[in-house]
């Protein structure tokens, strides 16, 4: 599903330039849950905004399901993304002024869906999240954990091949942090595929294999038993 290929990023400015991804290769198939761990800048969350299409590598090869992205345009690069990745930030990301049922229903409406399609899915995921119930209710009446189940939500309406979760858990407490990698990992074993960052490594044994980056290379990347 995914192949990268000698991945290069690099951070200019007039005085300094950075870099932040060393000639990363690695392949995530259909279906994985694999973890990408490493410490403070060395790269993690600018991985994960290539993955997403949300950046570009300075060098290399990005091929998402057959094809590669440097060669899509601007407006098919953006189609790709809207249709296929769901994203979870460990700052929620919500829009305050928006309902929970609004935002949820947010990625629909960009991609044209009928309000009456919309409906009928945004009422299924919220009853699958446990948030049917807090519909009308916004952000912050919310507590965190309903918050990113709303992320969540938000993230799997449009049924994306692909998950991407940027430290899910940073900002919650143990028992709603492990419900939140409980419906991860529920949504993987549907056959959804996620890449996680995270410092956890409780979080990390949820998945199948953990990637190791360490100064903008990969390091080690290993299974969990």
């Amino acid at each position: 599903m995914i192949q990268i290929n000698n991945i290069k990023k690099v951070f200019r400015t007039e005085e300094l330039e950075t870099l932040a991804l060393n000639n990363v290769s690695f392949t995530i198939q259909q279906g994985e849950f694999v973890a990408i761990m490493g410490p403070s800048g060395c790269g993690k969350s600018t991985l994960l905004n290539i993955l997403g299409m949300l950046d570009s590598p300075t060098e290399g090869q990005y091929i998402f399901n057959e094809q590669e992205v440097g060669k899509l345009k601007g407006r098919a690069k953006t189609q790709m993304r809207k249709s296929h990745v769901g994203f979870v930030f460990q700052s929620f990301n919500l829009i305050e002024e928006l309902t929970v049922f609004e935002n949820v229903e947010l990625p629909l409406v960009y991609l044209r869906i009928k309000a009456s399609e919309r409906k009928t899915m945004v009422n299924a995921i919220l009853k699958r999240m446990k948030m049917a119930h807090r519909e009308n209710h916004f952000p912050q009446q919310l507590s965190g954990g309903q918050q990113q189940r709303v992320a969540i939500a938000r993230a799997v309406i449009s049924q994306p091949k692909l998950i991407l979760a940027d430290e899910p858990t940073g900002n919650l407490d143990s028992k709603n942090g492990q419900e939140v990698m409980q419906l991860l990992t529920e949504l993987n074993q549907a056959g959804t595929t996620v890449i996680m960052v995270t410092h956890s490594k409780r979080d990390a044994h949820f998945a199948h294999r953990v990637v190791n980056l360490f100064d903008g290379k990969l390091v080690t990347t290993q299974g969990n038993a």
